[in-house]
């Protein structure tokens, strides 16, 4: 047989390019084994790794009897995978829109968006497309149902404030980022929050996770509850009273505060204009600004407890004592000091009658036998020019100048209010002082923190702060506030008839364009009763009331009356016994004021 003739040409040729192509796939695999193997073992090790977070569920937010104020419900985020969506399912897209509360045409884009474009050039494909967010279990299961290729859903837990506008600005919310903003949410929110799970396992070429490779697995600790010292009923009666003083009087806004005094707990607290958490994106930002820990106000007449209390904390004077309205200025040493107006002329009158009838004049004496140095003290004393430590986001201290910084009207103006600058909460607790025998307690919101099986897990117990004036002295201070609340004094509208009402009331001209303004005004009032015994003490304060015929809205007339009916619920919520003396006297009384 003749041996097949090959050329020496042909034979190098055929036997360099294969040689050349091993040596290409050889060096090409050193590469990638040897050079490039630990960037491309992680590409792969990543490639099955699977990392599912798990959320741990927020806390729920309880009232002082357990009522729920805030908690969490789990909700679903319903997507789809457009590259497994199956084509044979786009009749049933209809009933999906529908179940989602969406048009077709979104659905259907959706689906159909396998990769993100560039004009028309493909870049990387899409894996995953949110269509409705905030889906209940019950929708969700709906769209199970229907079995559309690729459609699934992600659960998440979900805030929700059962009583809507109830406290809102207490509680606060929490965002659809799952961030608390403002009140208890963001307060307590460390212990609210609990700790995330996750777990770390690998998944097949399909994506399904491979149970038996996990290597981590942390499970989610679910956040604390908290228990506030708010109670549901009262919050609800003051919210109820806001709107009824926006209806009848339109102000720009309301703040009422109710809390017992001998603990310092918050029993309600709210503002008007409000919000719904649920929504707080539907209202206006201004809305969610907690105006009794923000707002500053001159606070007129209910700041002269502190001069009086002073005075008599340090036996300058006494309540008999006689003090000369009559006169317009004042002696000190070689100085003569204007001294501020009355709306009536009072005369010669006793120090007790000088806080029954609201005497400018009469206070301003009081400050000026105090002196700025002690003024001053006792203003801070009384918790003025400095936060009340409530434990809220935003709260400011107020403007209290130090005596050296006063101009020469200040001590007389500064005892009826005047060139000192509150907030709601300050005065509250203030007048707390007197009604808890003149020991200031450090206002609180929250009760305890406790876990799931009920446990207490951090107590919240009453704190007092400071003693700022003797017992004596506020039981002195009571009977002349007691006197306020009566036939001769300027908040007869908050009596309540078998019971001894203590309180002092506030008509302020607000400060417009550098002057004070007769059209401007705030109108509070701050009381406890029983006077002997007090049980709880109310904070009214009205910005701008707008009466009719141009009347100057009071504070004894627009937040006196709002204070009693606070107050009668009280009574028969709580069952308080009217007092004894005057059990005769009600049977035959006529109630005036309901």
């Amino acid at each position: 047989m003749k041996n097949v003739f090959i050329s020496s040409y042909r034979f190098y040729l055929t036997f360099f390019a294969v040689l050349l192509t091993f040596c290409t796939l050889g060096g090409r695999l050193l590469h990638l084994q040897v050079w490039q193997s630990d960037k491309y073992s992680e590409l792969a090790a990543n490639a099955r790794k699977n990392f599912i977070q798990e959320r741990a569920r927020r806390g729920d937010i309880v009232d002082r009897k357990g009522s729920l104020l805030a908690t969490t419900k789990s909700v679903v985020v319903v997507g789809v995978d457009p590259h497994a969506f199956n084509q044979d399912d786009q009749g049933k897209l209809h009933q999906l829109a529908q179940l989602l509360k969406l048009d077709y045409q979104t659905v259907y884009d959706s689906v159909t968006k396998k990769f993100t474009t560039k004009g028309e050039q493909k870049l990387s494909p899409v894996r995953w497309v949110k269509l409705q967010e905030g889906i209940d279990e019950s929708t969700y299961k709906q769209v199970k149902q229907l079995q559309v290729g690729g459609v699934y859903g992600n659960y998440q837990h979900s805030r929700f404030y059962p009583n809507q506008q109830l406290g809102a600005h207490v509680l606060g919310y929490v965002n659809k980022e799952g961030k608390a903003c403002m009140g208890i949410e963001l307060m307590a929110d460390y212990y609210l929050k609990g700790q995330d799970g996750w777990i770390e396992s690998e998944r097949d070429g399909r994506r399904r996770e491979m149970p038996q490779f996990r290597s981590v697995e942390f499970l989610a600790k679910d956040g604390l509850n908290v228990q506030l010292s708010i109670d549901r009923v009262i919050q609800d009666s003051v919210e109820e009273e806001i709107s009824n003083l926006f209806e009848k009087y339109s102000p720009l806004s309301v703040s009422i505060i109710v809390s017992q005094p001998a603990t310092g707990e918050i029993l309600a607290m709210a503002n008007g204009p409000t919000f719904d958490p649920n929504l707080f994106n539907d209202f206006p930002l201004e809305n969610q600004r907690n105006r009794i820990l923000t707002d500053l106000y001159e606070p007129g007449s209910t700041y002269k407890i502190i001069p009086v209390g002073g005075a008599l904390n340090e036996g300058i004077i006494r309540p008999d004592d006689i003090v000369d309205c009559s006169v317009s200025r004042y002696e000190v040493g070689k100085k003569s000091l204007r001294l501020p107006k009355d709306h009536h002329p009072l005369g010669k009158i006793s120090l007790h009658q000088v806080v029954q009838k609201s005497s400018n004049r009469g206070a301003a004496q009081v400050g000026l036998k105090l002196g700025a140095d002690r003024l001053y003290n006792y203003s801070r004393l009384f918790g003025f020019g400095q936060k009340t430590n409530l434990g809220l986001t935003g709260e400011r201290s107020g403007v209290l100048h130090k005596p050296k910084n006063w101009d020469g009207l200040t001590i007389t103006r500064l005892p009826m209010g005047h060139a000192v600058s509150v907030t709601p909460m300050q005065v509250h607790c203030a007048m707390s002082v007197i009604a808890n025998d003149g020991i200031m307690m450090k206002p609180t919101l929250i009760r305890k923190v406790f876990d799931q099986s009920g446990k207490t897990v951090v107590p919240f117990p009453p704190r007092p702060v400071r003693r700022v004036v003797d017992e004596e002295v506020s039981r002195e201070m009571t009977d002349m506030l007691v006197s306020v609340v009566g036939n001769e004094g300027t908040a007869r509208s908050a009596m309540i008839p078998g019971f001894d009402v203590a309180g002092k009331t506030g008509t302020t001209q607000k400060i417009i364009d550098g002057k004070y303004s007769s059209n401007h005004h705030v109108a509070s009032f701050s009381g406890f009763f029983p006077a002997d015994n007090p049980k709880a003490v109310i904070t009214v304060v009205v910005d701008e009331p707008k009466m009719k015929r141009g009347r100057l809205g009071y504070g004894g007339s627009v937040a006196g009356p709002s204070f009693r009916k606070i107050a009668n619920r009280l009574i028969s919520y709580f069952g308080i016994q009217p007092h004894p003396k005057e059990i005769s006297y009600l049977s035959g009384l006529k109630l005036e004021n309901k």
